[in-house]
């Protein structure tokens, strides 16, 4: 089994991104993330924490804004205003999906385009949906997508599963690999038969949030399997949405949670912010 861990490939986007920062700042521009989150999900945690360490060794500001489950609709709103009109943030990461009681309905509608780093706006879809090559996506679908071109996995002609629909990657991933000429199977909670969907597949791509989902009965020899998930066990470690342990004895090859598609997720975050700055100053 090859183990594909997303270090080099964040290394590789890193490299490059360090070099953008000191000129921006020899230009008198500071790239700025600003992070909303509410409450403290152990997997929002996680997430945020890696972007504090990415961001901190490329020299660029991240302003945290936590909120309280309690919080209002109306502060919360309140709250995002604020930071949506702050001309020194470049990039606005909203940590989804929220509570229940809350909307990001407000969010998606009044995002300034030019700080929508994970395209919570529709709008920022339009390039992913109408399948224009190299097109900025969604943090995380944009790191799938990396992930496969550094270990040169060919998508062309090849049968993949999706298991996930959500629009932070189920949906935008999709579509990318739809792009990059592959077969694409979307499945969900609905889907019947999940397990040979997931077997017939030459790739599976695995982001419905469920903790260990894709067991050995998914997954045949051969197969490349990329975990997208973040999640915590039963015994409060952070897993992905495949059972890596009884994965990893059968196919031919599986991202590790963590160290995986995760890494890489917050240099493409970091990447976009970056690319904002560039496009402000």
């Amino acid at each position: 089994m090859r183990r594909l861990g997303g270090k080099e490939v964040a290394d590789e986007i890193m490299a490059d991104l360090k070099i953008k920062v000191e000129e921006l700042k020899g230009k008198g521009i500071s790239p700025k993330l600003a992070i909303l989150r509410v409450g403290q999900r152990e997997d929002d945690l996680a997430y945020e924490r890696g972007v504090l360490k990415r961001f901190e060794a490329a020299g660029v500001e991240v302003e945290v804004t936590a909120l309280d489950l309690e919080v209002s609709q109306e502060d919360l709103d309140r709250t995002f205003d604020g930071i949506n009109n702050d001309p020194k943030v470049h990039g606005i990461l909203v940590f989804r999906p929220l509570p229940k009681g809350l909307s990001d309905e407000h969010m998606r509608r009044t995002i300034d385009s030019g700080k929508d780093v994970d395209f919570m706006d529709i709008r920022n879809m339009e390039k992913v949906l109408s399948g224009v090559p190299d097109c900025a996506a969604p943090c995380t679908a944009e790191a799938v997508m990396a992930l496969i071109k550094h270990y040169q996995i060919e998508t062309k002609g090849k049968k993949v599963t999706v298991v996930g629909r959500s629009l932070v990657i189920g949906k935008p991933v999709a579509l990318l690999l739809t792009t990059a000429n592959a077969t694409v199977t979307v499945c969900h909670t609905k889907t019947l038969n999940m397990e040979e969907e997931c077997k017939n597949a030459d790739i599976i791509v695995a982001c419905c949030g469920v903790a260990k989902l894709i067991k050995a009965d998914y997954v045949r020899e051969g197969q490349i399997v990329i975990d997208v998930g973040m999640n915590v066990d039963e015994e409060g470690k952070l897993c992905g949405d495949v059972d890596y342990d009884a994965v990893s004895e059968i196919a031919e090859a599986v991202t590790p949670v963590p160290g995986g598609v995760g890494s890489i997720t917050t240099a493409i975050l970091l990447r976009h912010v970056v690319n904002n700055a560039q496009e402000a100053g």
